[in-house]
């Protein structure tokens, strides 16, 4: 029975990565208006199914809460719809005729594109967006836990498109959840192109198909509490970010690092903003519950609230409670703390100076989180540079909720939900993924060479002698 469905996870696969070719061919040659048509047809479609689709995802995979997840979906539609609104990604897309060239978009083809478990419905909406609005087809493949939650918003994005005049095959989704499907679909000969969100196994896989990807790798990002920042407002957009859908968004904070003169201030402004500072023994509990023997994050606590996780950890924490905090002084695979944890717990480190806390966040995201996020909370803006300058990550966050702020909701990035982290992170892209990341860009150039001016026949030079013997025989001929 395994091996059948096996066998049929790789024919579906197959036979959807056909259709989706021969959708792209026709989405290839419409205007940029007709796909503007789709892409708003999708937005609009989705959005109006946002709270069931949160609610579906929230009783499958068990991760985040309903509330946030439709803010999720309706920043996936209406907040998208909006930023992408009037950008042109197929055909002419600028002349210069100082350098006489012109740019032409083309769509890279069919988009293979994989959905995580803890955004498994805001995914598909935002991919699909990104990928028609280039004219791109793209087939989505699930998590095993959040199957149908998937499927149904691919089933709501498809139907949108293709009554707006999308080919069918534009939007498809694997039905069979089984790992051997979703490699066999990466590898299939019609994709072009791999949107890779999820664990680093499945972006290793994706990286490693054969096929151009683009990945995202962990999030791990400190956050900064410089002694120029506002602390009550810096602590509540911590509190914000992390409990945003209960920590699933990668850009969250992991950790609060301050000064040894801040620690004190920010211990007691946490304490009254619902931080649980826990000791010794209730760090220790909940460290061993926050990852498998293997080093993986154990899936149970991922997405759940600050007091079901003490529960779980066999410890309570007062009514209100919103995070979770642990001490920590180190960074590395045998520090639990130090590493991303997609749920409301974050490490607190104290460093003696500037420059200590400069090199333990370099330190933090060395271990893990490289080109990912970065939050700092200060005034200063030449502590702001100087931290700028040296932090090896691809968003750099001041005075933001950091999930909100990394994915474009609070801040000027481009609203997205693939993030990319550079090559210093293993990515292909340091850019919020957005349309102009799916397509080519055709250059036609004209000669720019100034045509050199044609000199004059050079005069044969003419010796005296014989001048003078040619001279003589005309003189003859006459007479």
């Amino acid at each position: 029975m395994e091996l059948d469905k096996d066998l049929a996870a790789r024919q579906e696969a197959r036979t959807l990565a056909a259709a989706a070719q021969t959708a792209q061919q026709s989405l290839a040659q419409m205007p940029q208006e007709k796909l503007d048509a789709i892409v708003e047809a999708i937005a609009k479609a989705f959005e109006a199914e946002s709270v069931m689709l949160a609610d579906l995802a929230v009783r499958e995979t068990g991760f985040g809460n309903v509330d946030d997840k439709v803010t999720k979906n309706r920043f996936a539609s209406r907040t998208l719809a909006q930023a992408i609104r009037g950008m042109k990604t197929v055909g002419l897309l600028s002349e210069n005729p100082r350098d006489k060239l012109w740019e032409i978009g083309v769509p890279v083809g069919v988009i293979a594109a994989i959905v995580p478990s803890t955004n498994p419905t805001s995914t598909v909406c935002y991919k699909a967006m990104i990928a028609l609005k280039a004219g791109n087809s793209i087939v989505f493949s699930p998590h095993p836990k959040a199957l149908s939650c998937t499927r149904k918003a691919a089933e709501i994005v498809a139907r949108a498109a293709e009554q707006a005049g999308a080919p069918k095959g534009s939007v498809a989704c694997l039905s069979i959840p089984f790992l051997q499907g979703c490699q066999e679909l990466m590898q299939a000969k019609q994709v072009n192109l791999i949107l890779a969100t999820g664990g680093p196994a499945m972006v290793k896989s994706a990286y490693s198909s054969g096929k151009p990807a683009i990945g995202v790798g962990a999030g791990n990002g400190p956050a900064y509490i410089h002694h120029s920042a506002d602390v009550t407002k810096a602590l509540a957009c911590i509190a914000r970010s992390k409990t945003f859908d209960n920590g699933t968004v990668c850009a969250s904070e992991q950790s609060i690092i301050v000064e040894k003169t801040m620690e004190d201030k920010v211990r007691r402004e946490g304490e009254k903003q619902g931080f649980f500072f826990m000791d010794g023994e209730q760090a220790g509990k909940l460290g061993r519950l926050l990852f498998r023997p293997n080093g993986t994050l154990n899936p149970d606590i991922v997405g759940r609230s600050a007091g079901k996780l003490a529960e779980m950890a066999g410890f309570s924490v007062p009514q209100g409670t919103k995070v979770l905090v642990a001490r920590e002084e180190e960074a590395g695979p045998s520090r639990p703390y130090s590493m991303e944890k997609l749920c409301p717990v974050l490490a607190f480190y104290v460093m003696e100076n500037e420059d200590a806390v400069l090199n333990m966040c370099i330190k933090i995201l060395v271990h893990e989180g490289s080109g990912h996020t970065f939050a700092m909370h200060a005034e200063d803006r030449e502590v702001i540079r100087r931290f700028a300058e040296k932090i090896p990550v691809s968003r750099f966050l001041v005075n933001t909720p950091a999930a909100l702020g990394g994915i474009g909701a609070t801040t000027g990035l481009f609203p997205a939900l693939t993030l990319g982290c550079g090559a210093v992170g293993g990515s292909s892209s340091s850019n919020n993924i957005s349309p102009m990341d799916l397509i080519n860009i055709r250059r036609v150039a004209w000669n720019t060479e100034e045509t050199p001016a044609k000199s004059a026949p050079e005069i044969a030079r003419v010796s005296p002698e014989l001048v003078e013997l040619l001279t003589q025989k005309i003189l003859e001929q006459l007479g």
